[in-house]
């Protein structure tokens, strides 16, 4: 690798006699592979050698985020000492990234671990109980361990053990969430997170028995769960907008069709590889982590165009196998947290009054748009992949023109 960057001997010779070299060549070439300009190679290279220099990295030696951060400030002040630096900020700030990212690379970096849960082992026993003996996804898992993980360090601060834990505290606990502005959707999700919780600690004698069926949510009301979404009029204005020679107005409109018309979900679109794409049968089959398996769609041939567009004109040639990509380099695959950008960011443009934005808000209308055609919740659920028809029947609410039918129908004179 070094050879394609440097054609002076004396620099070469330079680089490929530094400490490390065949791992900095090994991950030069990778970054290379994900697009990376020549400029921006170079660069990298000789900050790597720094990297090397400072650190002084034995064979096979795991470094940790405080022995980075350590050898950076004392880089950054030699840079400064020899008027090479203003500051010290810029000089550790690229530094620590470097370094970080090849360490990574390596496998070398020692990450830091996730944050235990409070009270010994029960929280822990409690993540793989949901995993092994529940069989829930890990989107679920790691959801209730979250909300569980805010109850436990709430309980921690109040001075309570689990064994001392009763209902009276874990009431107080979700009024304090009203208190800090949570809705009632998402503290009743709390309440959920926790009956689960007490009722493992139950199994396990960890604590009194029937404390998870004394946990109340608030209640909500029949409409409050009652999906939103913009009107399928905004969801047409929205596509019509992509349709440009753009780059990212092309790429845009090839992932936000996936959201519209097939209803898929944020995750579901971040994770669909080139391999999920079947010209030859037209299909296109998506991963449903839910369901743990893949479900084919017919690759329509709006649908299908886009995507073809954008694959031929826009996305980097490199060797990601994930469909969306970021447009600039390092290429990388757009993250749910990306997605949802770009599906707010869009609808905002085109002044969709719609409370949600995200692309769930595109899965809802969606399926708005398919009751109002008259499908069955039957059809409208395997479409969607829900796993049962009361998911479904959510958007039965939702056909406020088909009860209007209903309200007007003459029932021969009954009042």
């Amino acid at each position: 690798m070094f050879d394609e960057l440097f054609t002076y001997p004396a620099v070469l010779r330079h680089h490929r006699d530094a400490p490390c070299a065949a791992e900095r060549a090994r991950y030069l070439a990778h970054r290379a592979t994900e697009g990376c300009p020549r400029q921006t190679l170079l660069r990298l290279a000789c900050e790597l050698l720094v990297v090397a220099r400072t650190l002084h990295l034995a064979p096979g030696q795991v470094v940790s985020a405080e022995a980075i951060a350590a050898a950076a400030d004392a880089w950054a002040r030699r840079q400064r000492r020899r008027g090479r630096a203003r500051g010290l900020r810029w000089s550790r700030a690229l530094f620590v990234q470097v370094a970080t990212h090849w360490l990574r690379f390596l496998g070398r970096l020692r990450e830091p671990l996730a944050e235990p849960l409070p009270w010994g082992a029960v929280g822990e026993e409690f993540t793989v109980w949901m995993q092994r003996e529940r069989g829930l996804s890990s989107i679920t898992i790691r959801n209730r361990r979250w909300h569980v993980g805010q109850f436990l360090r709430w309980a921690v601060s109040q001075g309570r053990a689990l064994a001392t834990v009763g209902v009276t505290h874990i009431d107080t606990f979700l009024a304090d969430l009203g208190r800090r502005g949570w809705s009632r959707v998402s503290i009743a999700t709390s309440a959920k997170a926790l009956r689960a919780f007490f009722r493992y600690a139950e199994m396990a004698s960890q604590c009194p028995r029937g404390i998870a069926a004394a946990i109340e949510a608030p209640r909500l009301f029949a409409q409050e769960a009652c999906p939103s979404g913009p009107a399928w009029e905004e969801v047409q204005r929205l596509l019509a907008s992509t349709q440009t020679d753009r780059p990212r107005d092309i790429r845009d409109r090839a992932l936000l069709l996936l959201f519209a018309v097939y209803g898929l979900r944020v995750g579901e679109v971040a994770r669909l590889r080139l391999e999920h794409l079947d010209w030859e049968h037209e299909v296109v089959w998506v991963p449903r982590p839910k369901q743990r398996r893949t479900q084919p769609y017919p690759l329509t041939r709006t649908v299908g165009e886009a995507i073809l567009h954008y694959l031929q004109r826009v996305r980097p040639r490199c060797a990601r196998r994930e469909v969306f990509l970021t447009l600039k380099a390092p290429f990388r695959p757009l993250s749910p947290g990306g997605l949802y950008h770009v599906t707010s960011s869009r609808l905002a443009a085109v002044g969709s009054p719609a409370l949600h934005r995200g692309p769930h808000a595109l899965r809802h209308a969606c399926a708005t748009r398919l009751v109002a055609a008259g499908l069955s919740l039957k059809a409208i659920g395997d479409h969607l992949g829900h796993r049962s028809t009361a998911a479904t029947r959510l958007y039965a609410k939702v056909d406020l023109a088909g009860l209007r039918e209903v309200a007007a129908l003459d029932l021969g004179g009954v009042a």
